[in-house]
């Protein structure tokens, strides 16, 4: 008799899983299962395809979560795994309130904007269970570590605007709403120091220019009309398509410098933002007439069709 339940015990032992101890917080066993085969570290479950981290993080097992963490293992954890839900350790942690889990997992470089297979992040997710907990200390931990109040998920909703759904008043929406306002405050800022920084040198560019006081004028107020859309950008708002800059053509005689400005302009849109790159590409005549009849207009659009600004230099 005894040994039949020496069987059966046995039998129960070998049932447990790496996942049943990260979710049970047993630490002793699931030590000696990964110990046992390393190769459970990231092991899926059958149920959404969840790795131990998902279930030891979202029952904040924090001896576990640490053990994962700090593996020394050949293999390492996968912080950025994601379940069924495209849901990532953190997340599981954020929806569930586990702000001990959530300290390790941001600790070890967690993606704090990491996203779902709807666009929620960590932050969305916590703002649901703060409400239903009347606990904040998850979203405070989120927002401690930079999480964004302005993302959006695919419905395009903010965390602010999950919470109005709800709430409309409370401590809750007014951490999130000052977090929202410093971090306004912070991109406008360093939008302003860039902006100083590319105006000096639009003005250096400038210096070295004889003569050409419209051209310098209008380059002026180009810069800074882009430079003023940065800084709307930095606090949110949205950009019209006004204001884009047109096509030129530099006329006159040879040796007056056409080319060498249309390369320092280059140089100058390239500054403030307005080209990509500060390369200018330079043509000839010959890369631009045809052969034949009808081939120049051909010639000439397949040349610049891939361009969005363009400078003509002629006689």
């Amino acid at each position: 008799m005894e040994n039949g339940q020496d069987k059966q015990s046995s039998v129960s032992e070998k049932r447990i899983t790496i996942h049943d101890c990260a979710q049970s917080g047993d630490i002793d066993g699931f030590e000696k299962l990964l110990q046992d085969n390393p190769s459970l570290l990231n092991e899926r479950n059958a149920i959404i395809l969840e790795t131990p981290l998902h279930l030891s993080a979202s029952n904040n097992k924090t001896d576990i979560v640490k053990f994962l963490l700090e593996w020394k293992g050949y293999d390492k954890v996968d912080l950025e795994a994601k379940n069924t839900y495209g849901e990532t350790p953190l997340h599981v942690a954020a929806e569930n309130g586990c702000n001990e889990a959530a300290r390790l997992l941001l600790a070890h470089g967690a993606l704090v904007e990491a996203k779902t297979k709807y666009g929620m992040t960590p932050l969305m997710l916590s703002v649901c269970h703060s409400i239903r907990a009347e606990d904040c200390s998850i979203v405070e931990t989120l927002l401690e570590n930079n999480a964004d109040c302005d993302a959006r998920d695919d419905e395009g909703m903010t965390p602010v605007d999950h919470l109005s759904k709800i709430q409309e008043s409370g401590k809750l929406r007014d951490l999130l709403l000052s977090h929202q306002q410093e971090r306004q405050k912070k991109k406008l800022l360093e939008a302003c120091s860039k902006q100083k920084q590319k105006i000096n040198a639009l003005e250096k560019e400038l210096s070295n220019i004889e003569g050409l006081d419209e051209l310098k004028m209008q380059l002026r107020k180009w810069a800074k009309g882009l430079l003023l859309n940065e800084r709307r950008k930095a606090i949110g708002l949205e950009i019209g398509t006004a204001g884009k800059l047109p096509h030129m053509a530099f006329l006159g005689n040879p040796g007056t410098g056409k080319t060498m400005v249309a390369r320092i302009l280059g140089r100058l849109l390239h500054g403030v933002g307005i080209l990509q790159t500060d390369k200018v590409k330079e043509v000839q005549r010959t890369d631009l007439v045809g052969e034949y009849v009808g081939h120049t207009g051909y010639k000439t659009r397949e040349m610049v069709h891939h361009f969005a600004f363009c400078i003509i230099c002629s006689t």
